[in-house]
């Protein structure tokens, strides 16, 4: 009768949307910064030490105010279930955030430099998993335009958050130490807006959210400036540092409304019982086709 069959998800914007987008840039840039103190980039290693550290710290901020007490996600970690990307995530985020912080910390202030190339090593080692454990804790529910992408969302989200890292590593890094994130920018963006339209084509009917309302909106903006990162990054990001700076720029705002743009799609096709009610006759048909 056209009225919703599922509840609408209780997260909040601009609270989990950014917390997807802060915590997939932070761990992505941690791989990034420990990358550059091996190779001897040590601007390019501090930007991205001191990012990762603040864009940590905010994505709990924003974990937290969504939850309503910072209490509630302590109480997340009373116990440990493989099988929950809200468990594992949070213990992820619970072991991540300090030591990108000690990192940051020991770079910025000279001090403990062992401690801090451990605490930089540990960060890199938990980072992919930082920055991609948000792709199954969002597909894990039963919200179609969610659930329906679980096959491409991670590479989504995994893509994404890499371009985003290397977005601001060209606008923190000098022209001498900026060729890796320059690469890594076209390679990534490209990616994420290839991985996004495959995701959206493959998904069936659960798809169509995308294309409607605010995540049509958002994502029209992502697919915009990501290109322009791209374009940028690739024609003048190793010979002009406001050039680089603008395309990092691009590339986070791309994709910051990727996670805004997947976040809506969500909620829009919660509201709509065609997303839930259709796919499920579907598969009935195709039961009864086969028996």
């Amino acid at each position: 009768y056209g009225q919703p069959i599922l509840n609408q998800p209780t997260w909040k914007a601009p609270d989990i949307p950014g917390y997807l987008f802060l915590g997939g840039l932070a761990g992505a840039g941690s791989v990034i910064a420990a990358g550059a103190q091996l190779t001897g980039r040590p601007a390019l290693a501090r930007t991205m030490k001191a990012g990762c550290a603040a864009t940590a710290g905010l994505s709990l901020a924003a974990l937290a105010h969504d939850l309503g007490r910072p209490a509630r996600f302590l109480n997340m970690l009373r116990t440990f279930k493989v099988t929950s990307p809200m468990s594992v995530g949070s213990w992820l985020l619970a072991g991540y955030a300090p030591m990108s912080a000690a990192a940051a910390l020991s770079d910025l202030t000279g001090i403990a430099p062992w401690a801090g190339t451990a605490a930089t090593a540990a960060a890199a080692a938990a980072g992919p998993g930082v920055a991609s454990y948000t792709a199954a804790l969002i597909a894990d529910t039963a919200v179609p335009a969610w659930h329906d992408g679980y096959r491409y969302l991670p590479f989504v989200f995994g893509s994404s958050a890499v371009s985003a890292a290397a977005g601001l590593g060209l606008v923190g890094a000098p022209l001498t130490e900026n060729r890796p994130v320059t690469r890594l920018a076209v390679v990534a963006g490209a990616a994420e807006i290839l991985t996004e339209k495959v995701m959206e084509k493959r998904m069936g009917l659960a798809g169509d959210a995308y294309g409607q309302g605010k995540a049509r909106r958002y994502g029209q903006i992502a697919t915009v400036a990501t290109s322009a990162g791209v374009i940028t990054a690739a024609a003048l990001g190793r010979r002009s540092r406001a050039a680089a700076a603008a395309a990092g720029t691009a590339l986070l705002i791309g994709s910051a409304m990727t996670r805004f743009s997947i976040f809506e799609a969500g909620r829009q096709s919660a509201d709509d019982p065609r997303y839930t009610v259709v796919p499920q006759r579907q598969r009935l048909r195709e039961r009864q086709d086969q028996s």
